[in-house]
């Protein structure tokens, strides 16, 4: 199975923020944000593996700047870091205001997915050849945040079995 360039998984989509899609505080839903990232960052494992993907984890999204109405969002994703069956995806987020043209880094997530293979079960993807100095540097890290995945993800499960499944209201 051979690597593939992080371009040939990249996903860029632009939307407009109308008053609708915006908090009390007349910024961007946080949720929509992450449902946007979600949604570009799928395609992107998609695009890496030719598999179906499904979402094992939003590592991390980071708030760097209030998004407003007066700002166009552009998404921009792509493969970082592959493991067996793992594909973690970064997502950029860049606001512009439309009238001035300033733009300005508004958040940054990691998601990591698991390919699929026809019977549902994990499967082989291929690895990241990276080109640019962002993708570079988000190689080099990978292995870094691969492993404190597998830690959270530890420590998750263990809480987890604390936790029941009684109704509330029993």
């Amino acid at each position: 199975m051979e690597a593939k360039k992080c371009n040939e998984s990249r996903v860029v989509r632009i939307m407009r923020v109308f008053p609708n899609d915006v908090n009390d505080h007349h910024t961007l839903f946080g949720g929509n944000l992450m449902s946007n990232a979600d949604m570009i960052a799928s395609i992107s494992a998609t695009r890496h593996s030719r598999r179906e993907c499904v979402t094992a984890s939003t590592d991390s999204v980071d708030f760097l700047s209030p998004i407003t109405p007066k700002d166009s969002v552009c998404f921009e994703s792509f493969v970082t870091w592959t493991g067996t069956s793992s594909i973690e995806v970064f997502v950029k987020i860049i606001a512009e205001n439309m009238l001035s043209g300033e733009r300005k880094i508004a958040a940054t997530a990691f998601l990591t997915f698991v390919a699929l293979d026809e019977d549902g079960k994990p499967t082989k993807v291929p690895g990241v050849i990276p080109e640019s100095e962002e993708e570079k540097k988000l190689f080099e890290t990978g292995n870094e945040r691969a492993e404190k995945r597998k830690e959270h993800r530890k420590s998750s499960k263990e809480l987890a079995a604390y936790f029941t499944t009684n109704k509330p209201w029993e």
